[in-house]
């Protein structure tokens, strides 16, 4: 019975752990769409598509977030635009190889996981200190989940491994 009971735990871990490995692998595979958007934007009117994006997306340009991307683009050069595809790619690389660890049950991959979900956090508080918004909300708890998930199955595997070193079964 008892055995059951602690397979049924550590498939419910390994489910846990592959949910976490397809949002990281899902965030790797926006970024890296957003990448090649970059790529495409090369030697084109960088400005003109990206205000065609926002009006597609019918969103107003006057507004906090749409201006950002608009303000950004309309300074953005054909360099700048390599780097930033270059940044997205490596991002997305670093994101993959996580979702692979986490997938795959690695230990290396969840701290990875740990740490850089949890180095958000101080930003997203700061964020939704400055305004509130679902969007700001629903980052916030999904990375606060996810951070405290993964934190707890680390704490978890080492009590359990401490209790083998020691003898207890």
């Amino acid at each position: 019975m008892q055995w059951g009971a602690g397979r049924a735990q550590t498939l419910k871990s390994a489910l846990g752990m592959r949910v976490v490995a397809c949002f990281e692998g899902a965030k790797a595979l926006l970024v890296l769409a957003a990448g090649f958007g970059l790529l495409t934007m090369v030697h084109k009117s960088v400005q003109q598509v990206a205000e065609e994006l926002v009006q597609h997306l019918h969103l107003d340009p006057a507004s906090h977030y749409p201006r950002i991307f608009l303000d950004v683009v309309t300074h953005a050069g054909n360099v700048r635009l390599w780097m930033l595809s270059l940044f997205a790619f490596t991002y997305a690389a670093l994101r993959m190889l996580e979702a692979y660890g986490l997938w795959h049950e690695r230990r290396w991959a969840e701290w990875v996981a740990v740490i850089s979900g949890g180095i958000y956090i101080p930003f997203e508080i700061y964020e939704l200190s400055l305004g509130v918004s679902l969007l700001k909300l629903c980052t916030f708890a999904v990375n606060v989940v996810i951070v405290g998930y993964l934190s707890w199955y680390l704490v978890k595997q080492r009590r359990a491994h401490n209790a083998h070193l020691h003898g207890a079964v």
